[in-house]
């Protein structure tokens, strides 16, 4: 009998440990009912529904390494895109075309480690699912799998990229879309230009948006349109939109590049292309220029590190000690700059600690 406790208390034990693990937390449906998701969990496909049911905004920002994770975790926010705009705010190109699936991966574990709650969407890199749909699948798995992301988010709305949704979908895998401005077609689309702004291109994001949703696509981001045509989308579709510089009346708001949102970066890219739709909550990069100003100041004027910044401490024995077994080796130089270090140090420190009141008089 106490073999069979100690079995089932294992069992129980593996069943927690494989649950704890896993990145998206399964909804109990089948044996033990609906379980109601607590704020701890992750965030499931049937929530953002509910919401989108609701008419509550979807918040949606991206991520790119741990700690930035962990400050959408914090947040709150409901889902975290590891973009493909790395290749930009992290990587420093011009465009998002060069980042490699590989280096994608990489961004991918970093946030799935720090985010705990929201849903974790990974964006396809440019070359990795255009050939055909075996490679999109394959290259989607690869994303969950290896990256630890619950969905994935493809560009474009290109009847072969309709396809690759399609078969992503059908693989078990969920899939945002994304119409409108597509960074990866800057070569047809002639730069970073809005879209949408005649009746010919905007009737498309509307049918294009509608394919996506057709494919098995469970939200649609909207991306530089006009408000209307953003509007006209929403109406349209049964799922939810993400607007990126869309205007308010999509379902969601919006997604920021976290860099962006904290007004972080100085690199000349951002001088001249930061995002006209952008709202920057903050300013961050002066306060990192500002701190780094500081610091190599004192470095320069050897304040920094004082003594009470260089905490670890050898006693006058042992100092003693170090300087005689130095003299030993030949190393005269090196005892007597061990001897005067600690002399300098223990006056330092002694300057730096306040007396007690009988010491003053």
């Amino acid at each position: 009998m106490a073999f069979l406790t100690k079995l089932s208390k294992a069992s129980s034990f593996g069943r927690a440990c494989l649950t704890r693990c896993m990145s998206n937390i399964p909804e109990n449906t089948v044996y033990g009912g609906p379980k109601p998701q607590t704020a701890n969990q992750r965030v499931t496909l049937n929530q953002l529904k509910q919401k989108y049911r609701k008419g509550e905004p979807i918040t949606v920002v991206t991520a790119y390494d741990y700690p930035s994770a962990v400050h959408l975790d914090t947040a709150g926010i409901d889902i975290c895109l590891v973009g493909d705009s790395a290749s930009m705010v992290v990587h420093g190109h011009d465009t998002t075309l060069p980042i490699s699936l590989d280096e994608m991966l990489v961004h991918c574990r970093a946030v799935a480690r720090g985010a705990k709650r929201p849903l974790l969407v990974g964006d396809l890199p440019f070359g990795t699912y255009e050939t055909n749909t075996s490679q999109a699948v394959d290259t989607a798995v690869r994303v969950l799998k290896e990256g630890g992301m619950d969905a994935i988010k493809l560009e474009g709305g290109s009847p072969s990229r309709i396809t690759a949704a399609k078969a992503i979908v059908e693989a078990g895998i969920a899939v945002i879309g994304h119409v409108g401005l597509t960074p990866q077609a800057i070569s047809v689309l002639g730069g970073f230009r809005p879209q949408g702004k005649n009746v010919s291109s905007a009737v498309k994001v509307v049918e294009t948006a509608m394919a996506l949703q057709e494919a098995g696509c469970f939200s649609v981001v909207l991306e530089c349109v006009p408000a209307p045509v953003a509007a006209a989308a929403t109406s349209a579709l049964q799922i939810p939109t993400i607007g990126i510089g869309a205007g308010p009346f999509c379902s969601g708001q919006q997604v920021l590049v976290y860099h962006d949102l904290l007004g972080m970066l100085q690199h000349p890219h951002h001088a001249k292309v930061t995002p006209k739709f952008c709202k920057q909550y903050a300013r961050v990069g002066d306060v990192i220029n500002k701190a780094l100003l500081e610091y190599k100041e004192e470095v320069t004027n050897g304040s920094f590190p004082s003594p009470s910044h260089s905490p670890y401490k050898m006693n006058a024995d042992d100092v003693n000690g170090f300087f005689k077994e130095l003299e030993k080796l030949g190393l005269d130089k090196a005892a007597s700059a061990a001897t005067e270090a600690a002399e300098k140090m223990d006056t330092a420190h002694n300057a730096q600690t306040p007396r007690s009141p009988k010491e003053t008089k």
